[in-house]
C-alpha cells in the first residue's frame, strides 16, 4: 500500500472540520481517491454525495493559524491541529482543523508529497495519468475494466462524438485479450489511437527522408525551414532528439520517430511564447518610469468595491502573482489602530498593521524587484504617528527611507532598488502648501467621490479639504503624491519622485487631447491609472490604452478575471515574471516624437503581416457538464496595442467536437506597431441561441511570440493551466 495512503487514515478517510469564520465550523468528510491526486469531502449529514478537488490545483499548504479564519479561532484550536490549503487562481483557500496533531501533520505531509509527486512528472507521464483519471471515472462497476457501452459514454463525457463504428473498430483493435472490455493499459492505446494526430504525422512525413523518422539533418531542416531558426539548428536538432525522443534506440542513432516529433511540439520548446523571453532577459539599470510595473487597485478587497470582505489574502493573491505596486487605504480604527478599507462602504476592516505584516513576509516572494506600497491616508495626525511606527518597525531594512534627498535628476533603477519597500503617498514639503503639514487632498478618494453613483451621499466639500500630515509618516514616502496641473507646469518644475494619479477616463480624455505629451511626460514622471469610482462591480477598463501612453502603473482590480487581467497577465508573463517590463524604445526617447493615435507618422515606421493558420484544437474542456452536451469550438484571435492595431477575427465553429477539431483557416493582421501589440488567442463554444461561452483563452505580447508550427496551451479563465488542451497553430511574420 502507498505511504499516501496509510497517511490519509487507510482510504476511509476523517473528518475534519472546515472553519469559514468564529461562528461557522463544520464537520466534513476529507478522503484520498484511488488515484492518490483527487480529494474527495461531503458534509457530515450528506449520505453519499462527494465533491471533489484535484491535488494539482493546490498551490501550499500552510501550518498553523496562517489565515483570518483561523486566527479568529485561535483560541478554541491550538496551532498544531490547523492547517490552510491554498488554491491556484482566484479560489478561496479552504482553512481545516484535524482531531489532534498528528492527524493535521498526516494531512500537512500527505498532501506535500502528493504535490511533489505531481510536479515531478514529466509531460508523458501526464499525459497518460490524465487518461487514467478518466478511465477511473468510466469504470462504473470499479472491475478495473470497461466495456464498449462505457467506452461510449466516456467518449461523451471527454467531448467527443464519434461515429459508433469507427469507435467500435478501434476499441477492437485495442482490445488485444479479446475479451470485449478494456483494461488500464488496453485503455490508454484506445485513447492514443483516438487521438491520433493526423496533421502532425503528415508534417513529419514531409521532412522525414525514410517515412520513418527523422534525422538529425531532416530535423534540422525542419527547424531552419519552418520554425525560422537560423545559426545552430544542427546543434538543436541533436539537443532536441536527446530530450524529447522516448525511443533509446532512435536517441543512439541521433534519431527522432513521430512520438518523439509530438512530444517535441507540445513542449514548452514548441509553444507559441518564445522560451527566450520567460526568464529576466531586460536591462534592469534604467529609471523606473522606463518600466510598466504589474499594478493592483484596492488590493485589500476580495469582491466588489461597497460591501465584500477586505482581507489579507487579497495582498498575498496579489503579490505571488507578481504585483509590483499594491495600494492602501487607511482610516482611523477603535483603540488607536488604523485600519484599512473602502471608506464610506460596507466593505470589511482590517488592522493596518495585519495588512504591513502580510506585505513584509510576501513582497519578495515571487520577484525581487521594488515594490511600490501607494498609500491613501485618511488618519488623525496620533494614528498617523502610529502608522509610521509600524511601517518602520515591521518592514525594517526593506523599507527604503533615505528617500528624496537621494534622488538626482532621475528615479532610480529597479536593479538599484532590488528587495526596496517603496512607500507612495502625501509628502510635506511644497511652496504652495502650509508649513504646519496642511496638504490638499488630492487622492483616488476625493475623486472617486466625484465619479460615484453614492456620491450624493458623501459629505463634500466645494473647496479642497486640507488634511494635517504627521512629518514621520511624511518623510518615509519615497513618491509624492502630487495634484496634476498640466503637461507643461510638469515638465517646468515636476521632480522626478513626484507623481499624479489619474481616473481612467481622466488619463484617456489626455490620450485623445495631447497624445504626444503624455507620452513625452511618462518618459521622465511615473502616472498612476485607477479605474472609474462607477466600476463598483470591481470590473477593470483595457490597461492596454495606458500602456500605449507610457502610463507606468496601471492599476487593476485583481480579483476580477476577464480580457482586461489577460492581458495583464500576457505583458508580465515574459521577463521572469518580475513584475517589471522595459518599455519600448519609442516610449522611453524624450527627444523622439510620437502618438499611439498616428503610429504611422513616426520615423521607423515598419508595419508587419501576421498571419496565424489555425490548424486544430486538443482535448478542450467541456464547458456544460451535462453528459450529453458537446462543445461547438471556434478560435478568435484578438489583437491589443495602438488604436489602428485593435482588431478581432475568428474562424467558423466546428459542430459537436471539443475532442480534436480542425479548423485549417488562415487569419491576416496588419501590425503597425508590433512593439506595443499583444495577441490574445480565445476559444469559445458557439450558441446561437445565447452568448458563447468561454472555453479558454491565452494572451502574449507580440515580441514573444516564435513563428513556425506551435502549440497555443490553453489557460482557465483564472489563468491557471487547462493542461492538456491546445490549439495547434502555423504562425507567420513578413515585413509589408
Amino acid at each position: 500500500m502507498l505511504p499516501e495512503k496509510i497517511i490519509f487514515g487507510e482510504m476511509a478517510g476523517m473528518f475534519l472540520r472546515k472553519v469559514k469564520s468564529r461562528m461557522w465550523k463544520r464537520l466534513r468528510h476529507y478522503k484520498l481517491q484511488e488515484d492518490c491526486k483527487t480529494i474527495a469531502y461531503k458534509s457530515s449529514w450528506a449520505i453519499t454525495s462527494y465533491s471533489t478537488f484535484s491535488i494539482s490545483d493546490v498551490e501550499a499548504v500552510r501550518e498553523g493559524h496562517q489565515s483570518e479564519a483561523l486566527l479568529n479561532v485561535a483560541d478554541d484550536f491550538p496551532a498544531d491541529r490547523c492547517f490552510t490549503l491554498v488554491f491556484r487562481g482566484r479560489r478561496g483557500n479552504l482553512d481545516l482543523v484535524a482531531d489532534s496533531a498528528k492527524e493535521a501533520q498526516a494531512w500537512i505531509q500527505g498532501i506535500r508529497v502528493l504535490m511533489e509527486n505531481m510536479e515531478n512528472m514529466d509531460e508523458s507521464t501526464k499525459l497518460d495519468q490524465w487518461i487514467s483519471d478518466w478511465f477511473l471515472k468510466a469504470d462504473l462497476n470499479k472491475d478495473g475494466r470497461i466495456n464498449f457501452k462505457e467506452a461510449k459514454k466516456l467518449l461523451k463525457m471527454m467531448n467527443v462524438d464519434m461515429n459508433e463504428e469507427h469507435a467500435c473498430c478501434l476499441f477492437m483493435m485495442a482490445d488485444k485479450s479479446e475479451s470485449g472490455t478494456l483494461e488500464d493499459q488496453e485503455f490508454v492505446e484506445f485513447y492514443k489511437m483516438l487521438t491520433e494526430r493526423t496533421e502532425v504525422l503528415d508534417l513529419f512525413q514531409d521532412y522525414s527522408s525514410d517515412g520513418q523518422s527523422l534525422s538529425q539533418c531532416d530535423l534540422e531542416e525542419f527547424l531552419r525551414e519552418e520554425q525560422l531558426e537560423g545559426e545552430g539548428s544542427y546543434e538543436h536538432a541533436l539537443q532536441l532528439i536527446d530530450c524529447y525522443e522516448p525511443s533509446d534506440t532512435a536517441r543512439k542513432n541521433h534519431s527522432m520517430s513521430v512520438d518523439g516529433f509530438l512530444m517535441y511540439l507540445t513542449s514548452p520548446e514548441g509553444s507559441i511564447f518564445n522560451p527566450e523571453r520567460q526568464g529576466l532577459f531586460q536591462d534592469m539599470s534604467q529609471p523606473l518610469a522606463h518600466y510598466y510595473i504589474s499594478s493592483s487597485h484596492n488590493t485589500y478587497l476580495m469582491e466588489d468595491q461597497l460591501k465584500g470582505p477586505s482581507s489579507v489574502e487579497a495582498y498575498i493573491q496579489a503579490l505571488k502573482r507578481g504585483c509590483r505596486c499594491v495600494e492602501v487605504d487607511c482610516w482611523n480604527g477603535s483603540n488607536g489602530e488604523p485600519v484599512v478599507y473602502h471608506g464610506h462602504t460596507l466593505t470589511s476592516k482590517i488592522l493596518l498593521k495585519d495588512v504591513i505584516a502580510t506585505i513584509a513576509n510576501y513582497a519578495f516572494k515571487a520577484s525581487e524587484y521594488p515594490l511600490i506600497v501607494s498609500i491613501e491616508n485618511h488618519c488623525s495626525i496620533e494614528q498617523q504617528e502610529v502608522m509610521a511606527r509600524y511601517f518602520r518597525d515591521i518592514l525594517g531594512d526593506m523599507l527604503l527611507t533615505n528617500t528624496v534627498e537621494g534622488v538626482s535628476s532621475k528615479l532610480p533603477s529597479p536593479e538599484a532598488l532590488k528587495r526596496k519597500i517603496l512607500l507612495k503617498g502625501k509628502k510635506i514639503g511644497n511652496e504652495s502648501e502650509s508649513p504646519t503639514g496642511e496638504v490638499s487632498d488630492e487622492d483616488e478618494a476625493a475623486e472617486m467621490n466625484k465619479d460615484s453613483p453614492a456620491s450624493e451621499s458623501l459629505p463634500t466639500d466645494s473647496k479642497k479639504s486640507k488634511q494635517n500630515l504627521c512629518k514621520e509618516l511624511s518623510d518615509l514616502m519615497f513618491c509624492k503624491s502630487i495634484h496634476f496641473h498640466s503637461f507643461e507646469h510638469s515638465r517646468m518644475s515636476a521632480k522626478p519622485n513626484e507623481m499624479s494619479s489619474f481616473s481612467e477616463s481622466k488619463a484617456r480624455k489626455y490620450s485623445k487631447e495631447a497624445g504626444s505629451d503624455f507620452v513625452l511626460h511618462n518618459t521622465r514622471q511615473l502616472t498612476r491609472v485607477y479605474p472609474s469610482g462607477m466600476r463598483t462591480d470591481s470590473s477593470n477598463y483595457c490597461p492596454v490604452d495606458m500602456w500605449n501612453m507610457g502610463c507606468q502603473i496601471v492599476a487593476l482590480n485583481f480579483q476580477t478575471a476577464g480580457m482586461e487581467m489577460d492581458l495583464n497577465d500576457g505583458l508580465f508573463t515574459q521577463n521572469g515574471c518580475s513584475g517589471y517590463i522595459l518599455k519600448s524604445e519609442i516610449l522611453r526617447k524624450k527627444e523622439r516624437f510620437f502618438d499611439p493615435e498616428n503610429p504611422e507618422e513616426r520615423e521607423d515606421y515598419h508595419p508587419l503581416l501576421f498571419s496565424v493558420k489555425v490548424i486544430s484544437g486538443q482535448q478542450l474542456p467541456k464547458v456544460k457538464q451535462k453528459d450529453w452536451s458537446i462543445v461547438d469550438p471556434l478560435v478568435r484571435v484578438e489583437m491589443y496595442g495602438v488604436p489602428l492595431d485593435q482588431v478581432k477575427q475568428e474562424t467558423k465553429y466546428i459542430d459537436n467536437n471539443g475532442f480534436n477539431p480542425h479548423w485549417n483557416e488562415t487569419l491576416q493582421f496588419t501590425i503597425h506597431t508590433p512593439e506595443l501589440a499583444l495577441v490574445r488567442f480565445v476559444v469559445e463554444d458557439y450558441d446561437k441561441a445565447s452568448r458563447n461561452d468561454f472555453i479558454g483563452q491565452y494572451t502574449l505580447p507580440f515580441t514573444c511570440i516564435q513563428p513556425g508550427y506551435r502549440h497555443v496551451h490553453l489557460l482557465s479563465k483564472d489563468g491557471t493551466s487547462i493542461h492538456p488542451s491546445s490549439i495547434y497553430v502555423h504562425i507567420k511574420i513578413t515585413e509589408l
